[in-house]
C-alpha cells in the first residue's frame, strides 16, 4: 500500500479547501501540505450542482475571498461564474497543482504515540495512505453520493420523470443519464427551499408550466442580482478600496438584518410580507404561499434574484401549491385535497443529507469518535479530537466569510506549535463541561435529520458558535491560543 507523509492534509478541494491551502501557503511556508480530492475537479458544490439557475444565496462580496476580492458585476453570480473564478484562484496561486483528484478518504485515525494521522484513501479500486500531523478537513456539510428523497407513497406509478436536483448533469447515487427534456414540458417542483426558489424560475423559461409543490412556505426576499452603488463607483475607486467597502457593506448589513428579525421577529415578518404584496398584488394570497409559521432566520432566508420567482408566479409560468402529498399517482401527484397535480417531469428539491466530514470514520487511539458525542470548539475543532480542524461556515452569512476567519486560526495555531515545539494540540473537554445545545439551531429538515450526528455547542466561549462575524474576528484573529482550554504536547524526539 502506497504511503507518504505531509505536515497538514487538506480533505476537499471547494470553496473552504482552496482558501486553506491560500493560507498555508502565504502564512506557514515553513509546512508542506496537500489537497486530497475525492471527484475529479476543483469547486466543490459549485462543479457538482448543475441544474437550472443554480447560483450563490449570497453576494459574492462576502461569499468572494478577502484575499483575491471579487470583481464580476453580479453581486448574486450563477454557478458557471463561481466555478471559474475558484478555477482561476487557484490557477493564480498555484494552489491547482497541489491537488491529487479522484481520491476520497474513507477513515482517519490518530496516534498519540506517532503525534500522527493515518488518512485511508480509496482511488477506484486501489487504496492508499496519507499520514499528516494535522488534518484540516474541508468537505463541506452534505454528502455527495445522493440527495434526501422521501419515501412517498406510489413513486413507480409516476409515468414521467423524477429527478433530484443533487443528480442533475448525472451526479450523485451513481446516476448516469441524460438531464430530462423539459422544454414545453409540465414540471413540478417539489420543495420550498433555497434550490427549488432557485430552480422554478428558471425551468418556468423553457417549460410549458411549472408547478411549485411545498408542504409549508419560506420565507422568500428579492435582492437585486447587481449592486448598482458598487458599480457606479468601478474606475472611481481604487480597486482594493472598493472591495473592502463593498465587503463591510455587506457584512454590515447582514448583521444588522439579522439581529433585527431576532430581536422584532413580527416586525420583520411583515416587512418580508409586505414585499412580497407589493410584487404580487392585493388578490394574490401571500400569507399562505409565503407566510411561514416560524420566526425569519429559524431558517435560512431564500433569495429571489431580481424578484424572478415572482415575476415568473406574475406571469402565469410559475404556480405556487401548499398542500401535503398522499401519493404519486400515473398522471402526476394526489395531493390530501383531493386536488391532482399533472406533469410530465418531477423535480424532488427536498433537500440534501446533511454531514460535516461526508461520513468519514474517525479513530483516536484505537477508539471510534462520533462527532455527536463532541462539543465544537470555537465552531472548527471538536472537543478532546486533536489536531483536526474543519471548515463550516455560517448559518446566517455567506459561507466564505467564517471559512476564512477558520483558516487564518489554523495558521495561528500551526505556527504557534512550530515555534515552541508542539505535536499535538487537543480542546480538552473537563468534567464540568457546559450544557450542550445543537450546533445549529435552525428548525429546517435537513438540519433536525442530521441532529444527532452532528457536534454540539455549549453556553459559553470557547464551546459556544457564533453567528456573530465581528466576535469571531476578534476570537479567531487576536484571541489566545493558549486559552486554557487547549492542550498541547511536545514532539517525542
Amino acid at each position: 500500500m502506497n504511503r507518504d507523509t505531509v505536515d497538514v492534509l487538506i480533505v476537499g478541494a471547494g470553496i473552504s479547501g482552496i482558501a486553506a491551502a491560500y493560507y498555508l501557503k502565504t502564512r506557514c511556508p515553513q509546512l508542506d501540505w496537500t489537497i486530497v480530492e475525492g471527484r475529479d475537479a476543483i469547486g466543490g458544490t459549485w462543479d457538482f450542482f448543475r441544474y437550472p439557475g443554480v447560483r450563490s444565496d449570497s453576494d459574492m462580496f462576502t461569499l468572494g475571498y478577502r484575499f483575491r476580492p471579487w470583481r464580476g458585476e453580479d453581486a448574486i453570480a450563477d454557478g458557471a461564474a463561481i466555478l471559474d473564478y475558484l478555477k482561476d484562484t487557484a490557477r493564480e496561486f498555484g494552489i491547482d497543482r497541489r491537488i491529487r483528484f479522484g481520491q476520497r478518504v474513507s477513515r482517519v485515525a490518530w496516534s498519540s504515540e506517532q503525534a500522527l494521522w493515518t488518512v485511508d484513501i480509496e482511488r477506484g479500486g486501489d487504496k492508499a495512505q496519507i499520514r499528516c500531523n494535522f488534518l484540516f478537513m474541508c468537505t463541506g456539510y452534505y454528502r455527495y453520493d445522493g440527495g434526501y428523497t422521501p419515501s412517498w407513497p406510489g413513486l413507480a406509478d409516476f409515468a414521467g420523470r423524477i429527478v433530484h436536483p443533487q443528480d442533475w448533469s448525472g451526479r450523485g447515487q451513481g446516476v448516469d443519464r441524460d438531464d430530462p427534456d423539459y422544454d414545453g414540458k409540465r414540471v413540478i417542483v417539489i420543495g420550498s427551499g433555497a434550490t427549488a426558489v432557485t430552480i422554478a424560475p428558471a425551468l418556468a423559461r423553457k417549460a410549458k408550466h411549472v408547478t411549485m409543490l411545498q408542504r409549508s412556505p419560506s420565507y422568500v426576499v428579492s435582492m437585486p442580482a447587481r449592486d448598482n452603488q458598487v458599480n457606479r463607483l468601478r474606475g472611481r475607486l481604487p480597486d482594493r478600496l472598493l472591495s473592502w467597502l463593498a465587503r463591510w457593506k455587506m457584512i454590515l448589513f447582514t448583521m444588522y438584518y439579522y439581529r433585527k428579525a431576532r430581536v422584532h421577529p413580527g416586525q420583520t415578518r411583515e416587512m418580508i410580507l409586505a414585499a412580497v404584496r407589493e410584487l404580487l398584488g392585493p388578490a394574490y394570497d401571500v400569507e399562505r404561499h409565503f407566510g411561514p409559521a416560524y420566526k425569519p432566520w429559524d431558517q435560512r432566508l431564500c433569495v429571489a434574484a431580481d424578484a424572478d420567482l415572482f415575476a415568473s408566479i406574475k406571469d402565469g409560468k410559475v404556480s405556487m401549491v401548499t398542500d401535503h402529498i398522499e401519493r404519486f399517482v400515473e398522471a402526476g401527484l394526489q395531493l390530501r385535497s383531493g386536488q391532482i397535480l399533472t406533469a410530465d417531469i418531477i423535480v424532488t428539491a427536498t433537500g440534501m443529507r446533511m454531514s460535516i466530514m461526508d461520513g468519514v470514520e474517525i479513530f483516536v487511539d484505537g477508539q471510534a469518535v462520533q462527532l455527536g458525542d463532541t462539543l465544537s470548539y470555537k465552531g472548527m475543532m471538536y472537543s478532546n479530537i486533536p489536531n483536526l480542524a474543519s471548515a463550516f461556515g455560517y448559518t446566517n452569512a455567506s459561507w466564505t466569510l467564517k471559512c476564512e476567519l477558520i483558516c487564518e486560526y489554523v495558521c495561528r495555531l500551526l505556527n504557534y506549535m512550530d515555534r515552541r515545539g508542539y505535536g499535538q494540540c487537543l480542546p480538552r473537554l473537563d468534567t464540568e463541561s457546559p450544557a450542550a445545545q445543537p450546533m445549529i439551531d435552525f428548525t429546517s429538515s435537513y438540519v433536525r435529520r442530521a441532529r444527532d450526528e452532528l457536534p454540539k455547542q455549549g453556553d459559553r466561549p470557547p464551546w459556544k458558535v457564533y453567528q456573530n462575524y465581528v466576535k469571531d474576528l476578534l476570537m479567531m484573529r487576536y484571541g489566545k491560543i493558549d486559552d486554557g482550554v487547549m492542550e498541547f504536547r511536545k514532539l517525542r524526539r
